[in-house]
Formats: C-alpha cells, structure tokens, sequence
C-alpha cells in the first residue's frame, strides 16, 4: 500500500497482442520516404568511411602548419569545409581562396589508393590557384594508427 498509493498499473489498458496491418503500412512509409526525399546529409551528417592515409617514414617530424585542409577519399571526389567538389569545381574554389588571401599552404589528405596522377592534379591546381605550398598528409609508417 505505500509504495502503490494510487495502483496506476491497474488502471492502463493491456499492450496490443498483435500488430496490425496499419502499423506495417506506417513502416513502410517511413522506407519510403527516406528512400525518395532522403539526402545523404539528413542521413549521415559525417561522411563515415575507411579513411586511411598513407604511410610514410619521418612524416610526423616534417610536417608544417598548413592554412587549408582538403580531403580526398577517392578520385574526383575533394572535401572541404563548403562541401564536396569534383576536380573542376575544386580549381574554381581554390582560385577563390587564394584571390582572398595570400601566403596559403594547402594540406592534402588523400586516401591510400588515390592514384598519384590525381595527386600531381591537385598540386598542380593549386600552384596555378596562387597557393605558396602544397603538402600531402602522411602517417609516420611505425604504427597503424595516425598521430596528431
């Protein structure tokens, strides 16, 4: 009686036994919709993938501040803070950048198995954007996970 003053579990109805066909209407219209007017930003806010860098002896020690970052998963597909770019519309967005600012250091950091063709792109459309230096992100090769 004192821990049950008011016996409220008495008074709800019983569950449903069963699930009725409105329930499974509801479902799948949930698929649906998501199918149809989903975007992968709605969906997935960050971009999860097996993002691995390469590896490369002594990387940690020379590295440099950069003052612009880039992300490369695959090829033709650039990362950056104002989106996700094809090779094109990167050339134009870091021409934008550097008319801004001068001095810029673009840091790259590309998948493993981005083809080095791609990287040699990238650099080269940089240097003709006005950027002072490009570098490529690297692990230090010692150990399979990456340092900050």
């Amino acid at each position: 009686m004192i821990t049950r003053p008011l016996d409220l579990a008495a008074k709800l109805r019983p569950p449903p036994r069963n699930y009725d066909a409105l329930f499974l209407v509801n479902g799948a219209m949930i698929v649906v919709f998501f199918m149809l007017f989903g975007s992968r930003f709605v969906l997935a806010p960050g971009l999860g993938m097996n993002f691995k860098l390469s590896e490369m002896p002594g990387a940690i020690e020379g590295a440099a501040p950069a003052t612009v970052v880039i992300s490369v998963p695959r090829s033709d597909m650039v990362l950056v803070e104002d989106g996700m770019f094809n090779y094109t519309q990167l050339r134009g967005w870091l021409q934008k950048r550097a008319h801004n600012e001068k001095g810029l250091v673009l840091l790259v950091r590309a998948d493993r198995r981005v083809p080095s063709e791609d990287m040699g792109v990238i650099a080269d459309m940089a240097v003709q954007a006005g950027f002072v230096g490009v570098q490529w992100a690297m692990e230090s090769g010692h150990s399979g996970s990456a340092e900050r």
